[in-house]
């Protein structure tokens, strides 16, 4: 029975489904192959790749059968990072109609590439614009790398005839670098400062330029100048390095003048592109051909980790994560916070805070950056006690005008208000303040924490209207507008403010509470009564407020 529904959900997959074209001889596919090959795409789809990779390798012989085989096949193998085989299959199958898609002409120009076989990968890249169908990601990827072709074979940089704006100039800037341009620093630093975007990442490799060409001063200079509670990961570690004075690191796993290794960068910009879009599919294959390129750069896999754990597949961001060793400190942190991280989604929270604690104290002198983290793990799972001690380690060490003493101020205020301890609360939080006036999350945070003392009300109305000028989307801050005016009895205004913050988080209990008492206040009785009803059915909420809930219910708002 189960054979003849793989039989005929095939068969409707085959006639049927735009994604899939006719088979070509289908009468000549028995059951069992179609289950197989069924049983493939099912686990495709799901993102199982290991699993499809097993059904689709059972189901070979349809190779020259079906047309939308080969595709999948080769993907799967892409994302398991066989690449190499991908590009053997697709060139035994080179002739046949089942290669007609970008990606068998695209693996094929990068394998020719890596070869240095520049001619040919210029061939195979022009069969790709064939297939590109209106897809202009792949329109950008194609012209992007018959831009670096010119550079490889001409060595001078082509007339662009298509520009993808900063896409372009960021790769733009690779190219000088690899032809030692006498105008790379100039690119590097309009790139890196950009007013646009966030372009630190290319700090890192402006940095790999001015060590591969003897400029270590100017180097250090540069990392100098760098906070590494403000800097990403690889500028974190490249700054490591530096201060280390470990600076044939930089050349281990890069280098502006191999060929492979720029365009490694350039499908890693693709790949970041995907996963920011949610695509984590695309984002993989991508970076497998990126990983495929430039080996020695792991630390781009840590953009798989993430990938896989948003897919919720722990299993492989965990063999991912075995990449990153003690030897770079930062990349080291990244693996034991995301193992943390997945211990609390498999197991518990507790488990997972002792986990990062115990792992934390084995670290020696660990830097400003993974002390706030650590505060930060210990905040989150609500030891402020503990969170406190790693703050004040941090206030120490930085500069007490800095954007960042304001944020450590504010998570250490919020660690205090948290224990009750409101005076020292105050104090960090009016300090934070002091810095930053118009920080809308400090303004907010201080003004409930009055607010639900009953203390200064009209003061914390008028921050919190500022704090909603500067914010005038975030749903909190919204919340406590709301209540600000329903604690000066202006229940009209309370309710525009909460309804809004109700329909911006309908599963915040608070919130939830919040919009019950005003339309309570309203004299909306039975709707009141909806919105309590509703908090006790939300997962967030906790037994206190779930007690005072039961007694709105019975008694109203009168002696609650």
């Amino acid at each position: 029975m189960l054979i003849k529904f793989f039989k005929l959900v095939l068969i409707l997959l085959f006639y049927q489904s735009p994604l899939y074209s006719k088979s070509k001889t289908l009468n000549d596919i028995n059951s069992h192959r179609l289950s197989n090959y069924f049983s493939g795409i099912v686990a495709y789809e799901n993102n199982d790749n290991s699993q499809a990779l097993k059904f689709f390798r059972l189901s070979k012989h349809l190779i020259k059968q079906h047309n939308s085989y080969l595709e999948n096949y080769i993907y799967t193998l892409v994302l398991e990072g066989k690449f190499q085989q991908a590009a053997s299959e697709i060139k035994q199958n080179l002739t046949e109609n089942n290669s007609n898609f970008f990606e068998a002409y695209l693996i094929l120009a990068i394998d020719s590439l890596k070869r240095k076989n520049y001619k040919k990968s210029r061939e195979h890249l022009q069969k790709s614009y064939e297939f590109i169908n209106n897809d202009k990601l792949s329109l950008i990827i194609a012209e992007t790398l018959k831009q670096y072709l010119y550079v490889f074979e001409e060595n001078k940089i082509s007339k662009i005839e298509k520009k993808f704006g900063n896409f372009s100039f960021i790769n733009e800037v690779f190219q000088r670098c690899y032809l030692n341009d006498k105008n790379t620093k100039t690119y590097f630093n309009n790139l890196i400062n950009s007013q646009n975007e966030d372009y630190s990442r290319y700090i890192f490799f402006y940095i790999n330029y001015l060590i591969e060409n003897n400029e270590y001063d100017e180097a250090k200079n540069i990392t100098d100048n760098l906070d590494y509670l403000n800097s990403s990961l690889l500028i974190s570690q490249g700054k490591k390095w530096i201060d280390d004075r470990k600076i044939h690191e930089f050349k281990e796993i890069f280098s502006c003048s191999k060929t492979t290794d720029i365009v490694s960068e350039f499908f890693f910009l693709v790949s970041n592109l995907y996963s920011s879009q949610e695509n984590y599919k695309k984002s993989n294959f991508y970076l497998n051909i990126s990983h495929y390129l430039n080996p020695k750069f792991k630390f781009n896999l840590s953009l798989l980790a993430e990938n896989h754990y948003l897919n919720k597949d722990y299993t492989k961001t965990l063999k991912i994560l075995e990449s990153f060793s003690k030897k770079n400190e930062f990349y080291y942190w990244f693996k034991l916070k995301k193992e943390a991280q997945i211990i609390s989604k498999k197991k518990n929270k507790d488990e997972s805070l002792d986990f990062i604690n115990i792992n934390f104290k084995k670290i020696k002198n660990p830097s400003i950056k993974i002390i706030f983290d650590i505060a930060n793990f210990n905040k989150n799972a609500e030891k402020y006690k503990e969170a406190i001690k790693y703050y004040d380690q941090i206030v120490s060490k930085i500069d007490i005008n800095s954007q960042f003493h304001a944020e450590i101020l504010y998570r250490r205020g919020g660690s205090y208000e948290r224990l009750a301890d409101y005076v020292n609360s105050d104090k960090d939080l009016l300090k934070s303040l002091q810095i930053n006036p118009n920080d809308a999350y400090v303004l907010n945070y201080l003004a409930y924490s009055w607010l639900e003392r009953e203390y200064k009300i009209d003061l914390s109305l008028q921050m919190l209207e500022k704090a909603y000028t500067e914010k005038s989307n975030d749903p909190y801050i919204i919340d406590s507008i709301g209540w600000a005016y329903y604690l000066i009895e202006d229940y009209i205004k309370a309710e525009n403010f909460l309804k809004r913050a109700v329909e911006l988080m309908p599963e915040d209990p608070i919130v939830n509470d919040h919009y019950g008492d005003i339309l309570w206040k309203l004299d909306r009785k039975i709707q009141a009564r909806y919105f309590w009803e509703n908090v006790l059915n939300l997962d967030e909420t906790e037994d206190e407020i779930k007690k005072k809930i039961k007694v709105k219910l019975i008694e109203g708002l009168t002696n609650s």
